[in-house]
């Protein structure tokens, strides 16, 4: 079982406005398609908050390559 911090990652202000965006729209989407959101929540976190790649990816719930 894994535990998904995308809930409060969402209502979290002190992340950029883009991830934030991103991870509501994973939050709606269809499983088929929340990757494409959740990468993008991941390229704000590494871009804006200067978060390591893999860091970010992994927050978000991603697979770290």
């Amino acid at each position: 079982m894994s535990l998904s911090l995308l809930p409060l990652l969402i209502h979290e202000e002190d992340l950029p406005a883009m991830a934030r965006a991103a991870l509501r729209e994973a939050d709606r989407a269809p499983v088929s398609e929340r990757q494409v959101y959740l990468e993008a929540a991941a390229r704000s976190l590494y871009r804006d908050a200067h978060l390591d790649c893999d860091d970010a990816r992994e927050l978000v719930g991603l697979e770290v390559t």
